[in-house]
Protein backbone atom coordinates (compact mmCIF):
# COMPACT_ATOMS: atom_id res chain seq x y z
CA UNK A 1 0.00 0.00 0.00
CA UNK A 2 1.72 3.58 -1.32
CA UNK A 3 1.85 5.66 2.01
CA UNK A 4 -0.49 8.97 1.12
CA UNK A 5 1.35 12.59 1.83
CA UNK A 6 -0.71 14.14 4.76
CA UNK A 7 -1.14 18.11 4.97
CA UNK A 8 1.46 19.54 7.82
CA UNK A 9 0.13 20.70 10.84
CA UNK A 10 0.28 24.35 11.31
CA UNK A 11 2.48 26.14 12.92
CA UNK A 12 1.11 27.67 16.72
CA UNK A 13 2.78 30.83 17.10
CA UNK A 14 3.87 31.04 20.28
CA UNK A 15 2.10 33.97 22.96
CA UNK A 16 4.71 36.65 22.81
CA UNK A 17 4.63 36.58 18.86
CA UNK A 18 0.67 36.64 19.04
CA UNK A 19 0.98 39.06 21.17
CA UNK A 20 3.01 41.09 18.75
CA UNK A 21 1.46 40.87 16.43
CA UNK A 22 -2.20 41.87 17.83
CA UNK A 23 -0.29 45.09 19.09
CA UNK A 24 1.44 46.22 15.81
CA UNK A 25 -2.01 45.65 13.92
CA UNK A 26 -3.47 48.13 17.00
CA UNK A 27 -0.87 50.55 16.47
CA UNK A 28 -1.26 50.41 12.46
CA UNK A 29 -4.96 50.46 13.14
CA UNK A 30 -4.90 53.88 15.51
CA UNK A 31 -2.45 55.42 13.01
CA UNK A 32 -4.76 55.19 10.39
CA UNK A 33 -7.86 56.58 12.10
CA UNK A 34 -5.32 59.03 13.29
CA UNK A 35 -4.15 59.96 9.76
CA UNK A 36 -8.18 60.09 8.78
CA UNK A 37 -9.22 61.98 11.56
CA UNK A 38 -6.71 64.74 10.70
CA UNK A 39 -7.63 64.82 6.96
CA UNK A 40 -11.23 65.34 8.34
CA UNK A 41 -10.26 67.67 11.26
CA UNK A 42 -7.71 70.05 9.50
CA UNK A 43 -7.80 73.86 9.34
CA UNK A 44 -9.79 74.66 6.03
CA UNK A 45 -8.16 75.81 3.02
CA UNK A 46 -8.78 79.66 2.29
CA UNK A 47 -11.10 80.11 -0.52
CA UNK A 48 -10.34 82.05 -3.68
CA UNK A 49 -12.91 84.18 -5.00
CA UNK A 50 -12.34 86.69 -8.31
CA UNK A 51 -14.00 89.53 -7.33
CA UNK A 52 -14.07 91.77 -10.85
CA UNK A 53 -14.08 95.66 -10.21
CA UNK A 54 -13.64 98.90 -11.90
CA UNK A 55 -10.64 100.80 -10.25
CA UNK A 56 -8.91 98.05 -8.55
CA UNK A 57 -6.06 101.19 -7.58
CA UNK A 58 -8.15 102.67 -4.92
CA UNK A 59 -6.33 102.11 -1.48
CA UNK A 60 -9.37 100.49 -0.02
CA UNK A 61 -8.99 97.72 -1.81
CA UNK A 62 -5.72 96.64 -0.69
CA UNK A 63 -7.47 96.71 2.62
CA UNK A 64 -10.28 95.07 1.60
CA UNK A 65 -8.46 91.75 0.20
CA UNK A 66 -6.52 92.30 3.76
CA UNK A 67 -9.90 91.76 5.80
CA UNK A 68 -10.97 88.88 3.81
CA UNK A 69 -7.63 87.11 4.54
CA UNK A 70 -7.83 87.74 8.00
CA UNK A 71 -11.92 85.65 7.52
CA UNK A 72 -9.60 82.65 5.81
CA UNK A 73 -10.94 83.80 1.92
CA UNK A 74 -8.26 84.46 -0.31
CA UNK A 75 -9.92 87.59 -2.65
CA UNK A 76 -8.20 87.97 -5.95
CA UNK A 77 -9.32 91.30 -7.95
CA UNK A 78 -9.82 91.37 -11.56
CA UNK A 79 -10.04 95.36 -12.56
CA UNK A 80 -11.40 96.18 -15.60
CA UNK A 81 -11.64 99.46 -17.48
CA UNK A 82 -15.12 99.68 -18.06
CA UNK A 83 -18.69 98.40 -17.26
CA UNK A 84 -19.08 96.88 -20.39
CA UNK A 85 -17.09 93.59 -19.32
CA UNK A 86 -17.49 92.26 -15.31
CA UNK A 87 -21.19 91.05 -15.81
CA UNK A 88 -20.39 89.18 -18.74
CA UNK A 89 -17.11 87.56 -16.88
CA UNK A 90 -19.59 86.67 -14.09
CA UNK A 91 -22.41 84.95 -16.18
CA UNK A 92 -19.12 83.22 -17.79
CA UNK A 93 -18.12 81.98 -14.75
CA UNK A 94 -14.56 83.74 -15.53
CA UNK A 95 -15.68 85.78 -11.91
CA UNK A 96 -17.16 84.73 -8.65
CA UNK A 97 -18.58 87.91 -8.08
CA UNK A 98 -18.23 91.98 -9.06
CA UNK A 99 -18.96 95.05 -7.27
CA UNK A 100 -19.04 98.05 -9.85
CA UNK A 101 -22.71 98.46 -10.30
CA UNK A 102 -25.99 100.25 -9.34
CA UNK A 103 -29.16 97.90 -9.70
CA UNK A 104 -30.23 99.60 -13.02
CA UNK A 105 -27.15 98.76 -14.32
CA UNK A 106 -27.95 94.91 -13.70
CA UNK A 107 -31.29 95.29 -14.42
CA UNK A 108 -30.48 96.37 -18.30
CA UNK A 109 -27.71 94.29 -18.08
CA UNK A 110 -30.33 90.99 -17.31
CA UNK A 111 -32.93 91.96 -19.63
CA UNK A 112 -31.08 92.68 -22.53
CA UNK A 113 -29.02 89.08 -22.28
CA UNK A 114 -31.67 86.94 -20.59
CA UNK A 115 -29.14 86.93 -17.78
CA UNK A 116 -30.14 85.80 -14.32
CA UNK A 117 -27.38 88.26 -12.21
CA UNK A 118 -28.89 89.34 -8.71
CA UNK A 119 -27.58 91.51 -5.78
CA UNK A 120 -26.38 89.50 -2.94
CA UNK A 121 -25.69 92.80 -0.51
CA UNK A 122 -25.40 96.25 -1.10
CA UNK A 123 -22.03 98.57 -0.70
CA UNK A 124 -22.89 102.42 -0.67
CA UNK A 125 -24.66 105.17 -3.14
CA UNK A 126 -22.94 107.86 -4.62
CA UNK A 127 -24.20 111.47 -5.84
CA UNK A 128 -23.88 111.80 -9.55
CA UNK A 129 -22.24 115.21 -10.00
CA UNK A 130 -21.65 117.79 -12.76
CA UNK A 131 -18.37 119.44 -13.69
CA UNK A 132 -17.01 122.18 -15.35
CA UNK A 133 -13.27 123.87 -16.67
CA UNK A 134 -15.29 127.43 -17.21
CA UNK A 135 -18.21 128.13 -15.02
CA UNK A 136 -17.94 127.23 -10.97
CA UNK A 137 -21.88 128.05 -10.85
CA UNK A 138 -24.84 126.46 -12.62
CA UNK A 139 -26.54 129.70 -12.80
CA UNK A 140 -23.41 130.96 -14.85
CA UNK A 141 -23.70 128.83 -17.73
CA UNK A 142 -25.09 129.89 -20.53
CA UNK A 143 -27.95 129.57 -22.34
CA UNK A 144 -27.62 127.24 -26.14
CA UNK A 145 -24.55 125.17 -24.35
CA UNK A 146 -23.35 121.62 -24.44
CA UNK A 147 -23.37 119.61 -21.78
CA UNK A 148 -22.37 116.13 -21.77
CA UNK A 149 -23.84 112.95 -20.30
CA UNK A 150 -22.87 109.72 -20.06
CA UNK A 151 -24.27 107.69 -23.44
CA UNK A 152 -25.05 104.07 -21.10
CA UNK A 153 -28.65 103.75 -20.98
CA UNK A 154 -28.31 103.68 -16.79
CA UNK A 155 -26.32 106.82 -16.43
CA UNK A 156 -27.86 108.75 -18.62
CA UNK A 157 -31.25 108.62 -17.20
CA UNK A 158 -29.55 109.36 -14.34
CA UNK A 159 -27.30 112.15 -15.60
CA UNK A 160 -31.01 114.39 -17.25
CA UNK A 161 -32.08 113.98 -13.86
CA UNK A 162 -29.37 115.51 -12.47
CA UNK A 163 -29.36 118.17 -15.25
CA UNK A 164 -33.24 118.83 -14.64
CA UNK A 165 -32.43 119.21 -11.13
CA UNK A 166 -29.69 121.85 -11.66
CA UNK A 167 -32.39 123.84 -13.93
CA UNK A 168 -30.41 122.79 -17.19
CA UNK A 169 -33.58 121.04 -19.10
CA UNK A 170 -36.78 119.67 -18.38
CA UNK A 171 -38.13 116.22 -19.00
CA UNK A 172 -41.63 115.38 -20.27
CA UNK A 173 -43.30 113.82 -17.34
CA UNK A 174 -40.94 114.82 -15.09
CA UNK A 175 -38.49 112.65 -15.63
CA UNK A 176 -37.92 108.69 -15.08
CA UNK A 177 -35.34 106.19 -14.90
CA UNK A 178 -35.62 105.08 -18.56
CA UNK A 179 -35.28 108.57 -19.97
CA UNK A 180 -33.03 109.82 -23.23
CA UNK A 181 -32.53 112.93 -24.60
CA UNK A 182 -35.52 112.26 -26.92
CA UNK A 183 -37.68 113.23 -23.83
CA UNK A 184 -35.92 116.75 -22.87
CA UNK A 185 -38.16 119.66 -23.99
CA UNK A 186 -36.46 121.50 -26.09
CA UNK A 187 -38.17 124.78 -25.98
CA UNK A 188 -38.43 124.76 -21.99
CA UNK A 189 -34.88 123.72 -21.43
CA UNK A 190 -31.87 125.88 -21.06
CA UNK A 191 -29.22 123.66 -22.82
CA UNK A 192 -28.43 121.53 -25.16
CA UNK A 193 -27.37 117.39 -23.98
CA UNK A 194 -24.99 115.08 -26.12
CA UNK A 195 -23.85 112.01 -25.21
CA UNK A 196 -20.34 110.38 -24.78
CA UNK A 197 -18.84 107.68 -23.64
CA UNK A 198 -18.55 107.54 -20.20
CA UNK A 199 -14.58 107.35 -20.15
CA UNK A 200 -14.79 110.72 -22.20
CA UNK A 201 -16.37 112.77 -20.37
CA UNK A 202 -13.37 114.26 -18.27
CA UNK A 203 -11.30 114.71 -20.97
CA UNK A 204 -14.29 116.26 -23.03
CA UNK A 205 -14.52 119.08 -20.56
CA UNK A 206 -12.80 122.03 -22.30
CA UNK A 207 -15.04 121.21 -25.16
CA UNK A 208 -18.45 121.67 -23.42
CA UNK A 209 -19.70 123.82 -20.60
CA UNK A 210 -20.00 121.30 -18.43
CA UNK A 211 -20.34 117.23 -17.97
CA UNK A 212 -21.90 114.28 -15.86
CA UNK A 213 -19.15 112.24 -14.65
CA UNK A 214 -19.68 109.40 -12.91
CA UNK A 215 -17.43 108.99 -10.15
CA UNK A 216 -15.23 106.16 -11.05
CA UNK A 217 -14.43 108.62 -13.45
CA UNK A 218 -13.62 111.65 -11.56
CA UNK A 219 -10.11 111.55 -10.13
CA UNK A 220 -8.58 110.02 -13.76
CA UNK A 221 -10.04 113.10 -15.40
CA UNK A 222 -7.94 115.46 -12.62
CA UNK A 223 -11.38 116.50 -10.64
CA UNK A 224 -12.24 115.67 -6.98
CA UNK A 225 -15.61 115.13 -6.00
CA UNK A 226 -15.69 118.84 -4.38
CA UNK A 227 -16.06 120.36 -7.81
CA UNK A 228 -19.18 119.17 -8.86
CA UNK A 229 -21.20 122.28 -9.08
CA UNK A 230 -24.22 120.20 -9.14
CA UNK A 231 -25.33 116.34 -7.93
CA UNK A 232 -28.86 114.54 -7.42
CA UNK A 233 -30.05 113.59 -3.59
CA UNK A 234 -29.20 109.75 -2.66
CA UNK A 235 -31.51 110.42 0.38
CA UNK A 236 -34.66 110.61 -2.28
CA UNK A 237 -36.74 107.17 -2.10
CA UNK A 238 -36.30 106.66 -5.41
CA UNK A 239 -32.93 106.24 -5.10
CA UNK A 240 -33.06 102.92 -4.19
CA UNK A 241 -32.11 101.59 -7.99
CA UNK A 242 -29.07 103.90 -8.00
CA UNK A 243 -27.91 101.94 -4.66
CA UNK A 244 -24.22 100.22 -5.78
CA UNK A 245 -24.21 96.37 -5.03
CA UNK A 246 -22.23 93.14 -5.02
CA UNK A 247 -23.67 90.89 -7.78
CA UNK A 248 -23.02 87.26 -8.60
CA UNK A 249 -25.24 84.49 -10.38
CA UNK A 250 -28.82 83.66 -8.77
CA UNK A 251 -27.85 79.91 -8.16
CA UNK A 252 -24.76 81.39 -5.67
CA UNK A 253 -26.65 84.67 -4.54
CA UNK A 254 -27.05 82.34 -0.78
CA UNK A 255 -23.30 81.08 -1.14
CA UNK A 256 -21.61 81.50 2.39
CA UNK A 257 -18.04 83.03 1.43
CA UNK A 258 -19.91 85.18 -0.84
CA UNK A 259 -21.92 86.28 1.70
CA UNK A 260 -19.15 86.77 4.00
CA UNK A 261 -17.17 88.84 1.42
CA UNK A 262 -20.57 91.19 1.96
CA UNK A 263 -20.60 91.15 5.41
CA UNK A 264 -16.55 92.16 6.01
CA UNK A 265 -17.28 95.26 3.34
CA UNK A 266 -20.26 96.64 4.97
CA UNK A 267 -18.39 95.73 8.67
CA UNK A 268 -15.27 96.67 8.37
CA UNK A 269 -14.45 100.05 10.07
CA UNK A 270 -10.89 100.27 8.06
CA UNK A 271 -12.58 99.32 4.69
CA UNK A 272 -15.83 101.91 5.24
CA UNK A 273 -13.13 104.64 5.88
CA UNK A 274 -11.08 104.07 2.48
CA UNK A 275 -14.43 104.05 0.68
CA UNK A 276 -15.08 107.44 1.98
CA UNK A 277 -11.59 108.93 1.75
CA UNK A 278 -11.82 107.69 -2.41
CA UNK A 279 -15.38 109.40 -2.53
CA UNK A 280 -14.02 112.78 -1.15
CA UNK A 281 -17.02 111.63 1.45
CA UNK A 282 -20.00 111.95 -0.65
CA UNK A 283 -20.07 107.55 -0.74
CA UNK A 284 -23.28 107.20 1.82
CA UNK A 285 -22.61 103.03 3.12
CA UNK A 286 -25.57 101.11 3.13
CA UNK A 287 -26.79 97.96 4.47
CA UNK A 288 -30.30 97.26 2.44
CA UNK A 289 -31.95 94.19 2.87
CA UNK A 290 -30.91 91.81 0.05
CA UNK A 291 -34.34 91.01 0.02
CA UNK A 292 -35.19 94.56 -0.97
CA UNK A 293 -32.41 95.17 -3.73
CA UNK A 294 -33.48 91.78 -5.53
CA UNK A 295 -37.14 92.87 -5.25
CA UNK A 296 -35.93 96.50 -7.01
CA UNK A 297 -33.84 94.68 -9.81
CA UNK A 298 -37.12 92.68 -10.52
CA UNK A 299 -39.25 95.58 -10.89
CA UNK A 300 -36.79 97.79 -12.90
CA UNK A 301 -36.17 94.72 -15.30
CA UNK A 302 -39.92 94.42 -16.33
CA UNK A 303 -39.88 98.23 -16.62
CA UNK A 304 -37.07 97.97 -18.92
CA UNK A 305 -38.41 94.96 -20.67
CA UNK A 306 -41.37 96.72 -20.99
CA UNK A 307 -40.03 100.24 -22.43
CA UNK A 308 -38.79 97.70 -24.60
Amino acid sequence: MTAQNTPATPAVAPPKKRRGALIAAVVIAMLVIGGLLFWLLRPAAASTVKLGVVGASEPYWDTYVAAAAEAGIEVELVDFADYNQPNPAVTEGELDLNQFQHIVYLAEYNAASGEDLTPIGSTAIYPLGLYSEQYTDVADIPAGSTVAIPSDPSNRARALLVLQSAGLITLTGGGSIFDTPADIDAAASKVTVKELDAALIGPALPDVAAGVINNDFVAKSGLSFADAIAKDDPNDPNALPYVNIFAATADRAADPVLTKLVEIYQNSPEVLAGVAEASANTAQPLKTPVADLQASLKKVEAETKAQG
